[in-house]
Formats: C-alpha cells, structure tokens, sequence
C-alpha cells in the first residue's frame, strides 16, 4: 500500500511543473555530458593515431639562411691630375685674361701665366682657393679690402682678398706698373720673356735666386711665347699714366668726391678704369692715377 501510494504520489508529483523542470535539466545535462565525453574520445583517438603515424621521425627545423650578400666591384678610382694636367687646364682656363691684360698694360702674357701657375701652385693654392690671389700678393700699408694671413716669408703674413680671379690678374698688373722699382721692365719688348723674368728677380718681386729660372721653364716647356705674339698697346709709363693707389668704393662715395679727395679730375679716374655712363658701384676696385703737380 505504501509503495502503491508513493507510486501515485511520484507520478502526481512528476506532472508538477517544478518536477518537469528539474527533469528537463537533469536530461540536457546528461546529453551534454555524453557529448563532451565523445568529442574527447574522438580528440584523444586523433592524437594516438597522429602520434603512431609519426613513429621516432625527427622534425628538423632550419632557420632562414641569410641572402649571400653580392659582392660589390667598386670601381677604380679616377687618378689625381698629374702636374702637367693641372698647369694645361690653368692655362687653358686663365690665358685669355694674360692676354687682355698684356694689350691693356704691356706686361707679357707669357710671364703673367707663368707667375700665377708658380705662385698659385696651378691655381690649388690656398691662396688662390679661398682668397683668389693668384700672384701671392701682400697687403702693404695702401691695401683697404679684404684680407687673408699665411706664412710665407713670415709667419702669418697678410696677403691680398679678391671677389674672383680676374681681380687678381687686374691687380698683377696694377701692381706692377703703379711701382717705380719696375718701371725699367717696360724698356723691354713683350716677346723678350727672358728678360722680365730676370727683371722681376732684380726688381725684387720674390726672394727664390732660382726664381727666373722656373719662370723661363715653364714658358718654354708649355710654349707660353705663343701668347706674346699679338699685337698690345704699349703704355707709356709717365706722370700722368703711372697708378698710385687703389681704392674700393664705399657707401657715399661719388667720382667727384673722389676726384676731389685724391686731386685728380673725374675724367682721369674714368678713364683710367673705363667707366661706363658714370657709374661705379660698392666693392668696386678703382685704379687712382697720380695727381699731377
């Protein structure tokens, strides 16, 4: 009776919704349960027949070999310019300027190339580079522009600063015919290059006894002569030609203030420097010729 009454009691309690419920639960979990447990049983049976499928065979793994760098060929570097090289592109490069100023002042083209290959060392001096003074020329006490210190004779001496080269062979030739001590050179003729070179020893342009000799070599050797055969105007070195100074343009300045400061006509100072339309500007470089008294 009592089983009976439990029976009865169970399948009424089996219809309660709370009943229904718990069982409901309890049957997704149990599937859910089973199936976790095959999919295990499947993962554990893939990896024992993964495993047995690779017996004792060794997995080697090599690292990425680095790319085999190419060897480079570097090219051959371009041989330094020989001497002879160097004198050939100064001359090619300035001897137009020799002869300009040869047929201005007279001085021969031949030794004013031969002076600026000697004393620019062929124009890669430090002078020439980083002053554009090609003839080693010194400040002396009238020199107003710029300047640059270098051991020559002595230690840290003053030389000359032009804006370019062409300054530079400007004032070569100022500087030889503004002096007296070598006014005797222009006795001699243009093509007589033997004799300016003694003449510029004597006169005492450089100190090296050996100095007229290495001017006559390199005019021989690069047949330098051949710029000394065309025809100049010969300048007649007197009072009223000779240079005594050179003055660079400032601000405020005016060719009548120069001319009054230095007692010379405007038109002396025009035509001394080829002034055109009366116009000088700052930085320029004036030639002044000696006042007449």
């Amino acid at each position: 009776m009592k089983k009976q009454k439990q029976m009865a009691m169970g399948s009424k309690n089996s219809n309660h919704p709370q009943w229904r419920f718990a069982r409901n639960s309890w049957n997704q979990l149990s599937t859910s349960k089973k199936r976790a447990t095959r999919i295990t049983f499947l993962g554990g049976l893939i990896l024992l027949l993964f495993l047995s499928s690779c017996g004792t065979k060794k997995v080697v793994t090599r690292e990425p070999s680095e790319p085999k760098k190419e060897k480079t060929i570097s090219s051959p570097k371009a041989p330094p310019k020989t001497n002879f090289e160097r004198i050939q592109n100064y001359i090619s490069t300035y001897n137009s300027i020799a002869v300009s100023e040869m047929e201005e002042y007279g001085i021969p083209a031949s030794i004013t190339l031969a002076q600026g290959i000697l004393e620019s060392s062929m124009g890669s001096g430090r002078l020439a580079k980083e002053g554009n003074n090609h003839f080693g020329i010194k400040c002396h006490k009238n020199w107003k522009g710029k300047r640059i210190y270098h051991d020559d004779d002595r230690k840290g001496e003053c030389f000359r600063v032009y804006k370019n080269p062409i300054q530079s062979f400007r004032d070569h030739s100022l500087f030889l015919t503004e002096r007296s001590r070598y006014a005797f050179l222009f006795d001699f003729k243009t093509n007589d290059y033997k004799a300016w070179a003694k003449g510029l020893k004597k006169a005492g342009y450089a100190t090296d006894p050996k100095y007229p000799q290495k001017l006559i070599s390199l005019i021989e050797r690069f047949e330098l002569d051949q710029y000394d055969n065309q025809k100049t105007k010969r300048i007649k070195r007197n009072k009223e030609t000779a240079v005594s100074q050179v003055h660079t343009v400032r601000k405020g300045d005016t060719l009548y203030s120069l001319a009054k400061k230095y007692n010379i006509s405007v038109s002396r100072i025009i035509q001394e420097n080829k002034i055109k339309d009366n116009t000088i500007y700052l930085g320029q470089e004036l030639a002044i010729p000696n006042s007449l008294k």
